[in-house]
C-alpha cells in the first residue's frame, strides 16, 4: 500500500494517528543525529555566532537528508522545525537551513575551571556582581563543614565567553581560603586556580548534580535570554586533595550555548 493510500481520508482515525506518530518519531530520530552534527561543528567550518547567516555553511537539502535517513521530506521538515525551535538552525531564503548558533562542549571528565575547560574556544571574562563575607545559610555551613553561623565568602559572577554571556555563578567559599581571594584578579582568573595557590595543595574531587531549570526573570535578564528559557543548572561541591570541602557553587548555564560531554567506562 502506498504512503498516500495509508494516510488517505478513507483510513480509520487510528491509522491516521499511527501515521502521524511514526512521522513524529522519525523526525525526532533525524533531529537527534543532526543536533549532534550541529554541536560538533560539522556544518559550520570556521563560522562564528555573529556571522552573516547567508555566509554560513548550510545543512544538506531536505531531499538529500530524506534520502540519507530513509524518511519522507515531511519528516525532515519536522526535524528541522525541532532544531529551529531550539535556536540551533534557521531558514535563510535562497540558502536553505543554516546553523544559527553554536554550543560549546563542557567536559565532565575532569575537575577544571571554566577558563581551563573552554580555553580552546576563546577568552572567559567575569563580571563580579557581588563579593564579600556573609553569614552562611545553615545548609551551606553544613556542606562546607563550618560551624553554624560561620562567615563564608560569597561571590556572584556573570561569566562571558568572547564577550557573550554564558553562565551565572553563585559561589560560597570557606572564609580562610576565600577572603584572601577578594584582592585577586577575579575578572580574568578561575577560582580553582586561585584556591589551589592559596591552599598550597591541589583540588581533589567534586560531587555535582546537573539538571534543567527554567530561567527566572532576574537570571534571564542577567544572561541575556528570556524568562522561562532552558538553563543547565549545576550544583558542585569541590574538595581539596586532603578531602576538605572548600567551594560550593550553584551555576546556571545558558542551555542554548553549552553542551555537557563526558567519557564513561564500565
Amino acid at each position: 500500500m502506498s504512503s498516500h493510500n495509508a494516510a488517505s481520508s478513507q483510513d480509520s482515525p487510528e491509522l491516521l494517528a499511527d501515521a502521524r506518530r511514526l512521522r513524529s518519531d522519525r523526525a525526532r530520530q533525524v533531529a537527534d543525529v543532526l543536533r549532534r552534527q550541529v554541536l560538533a561543528g560539522a556544518f559550520t567550518p570556521g563560522a562564528d555566532d555573529g556571522a552573516d547567516p547567508a555566509a554560513r555553511a548550510a545543512l544538506p537539502a531536505e531531499s538529500s537528508l530524506a534520502a540519507e535517513f530513509g524518511v519522507s521530506r515531511n519528516a525532515v521538515r519536522d526535524a528541522l522545525d525541532l532544531l529551529r525551535a531550539e535556536g540551533l538552525v534557521e531558514r535563510v531564503p535562497g540558502v536553505g537551513t543554516v546553523v544559527a548558533a553554536r554550543k560549546y562542549p563542557h567536559g565532565l571528565d575532569q575537575l577544571l575551571g571554566l577558563a581551563e575547560t573552554l580555553h580552546e574556544h576563546g577568552e572567559i571574562t567575569n563580571e563580579v556582581r557581588a563579593a564579600g563575607l556573609v553569614t552562611a545559610p545553615p545548609e551551606v555551613a553544613a556542606r562546607l563543614r563550618e560551624p553554624p553561623g560561620s562567615q563564608v565568602v560569597y561571590l556572584e559572577r556573570l561569566r562571558h565567553l568572547n564577550g557573550v554571556p554564558l553562565s551565572l555563578d553563585l559561589t560560597y567559599l570557606a572564609a580562610d581560603l576565600g577572603q584572601p581571594l577578594l584582592t585577586e584578579d577575579l575578572v580574568h582568573q578561575d577560582i580553582f586556580v586561585l584556591l589551589e595557590r592559596q591552599a598550597g595543595q591541589p583540588l581533589g574531587a567534586a560531587g555535582l548534580t546537573v539538571e534543567a531549570v527554567n530561567a527566572d526573570r532576574h537570571s534571564a535578564a542577567v544572561l541575556g535570554t528570556t524568562a522561562g528559557a532552558a538553563l543547565l543548572m549545576i550544583e558542585r561541591l569541590t574538595h581539596l586533595a586532603d578531602g576538605r570541602p572548600v567551594d560550593l557553587e550553584y551555576i546556571r548555564f545558558r542551555g542554548d550555548r553549552l553542551a555537557m560531554r563526558g567519557q564513561l567506562t564500565r
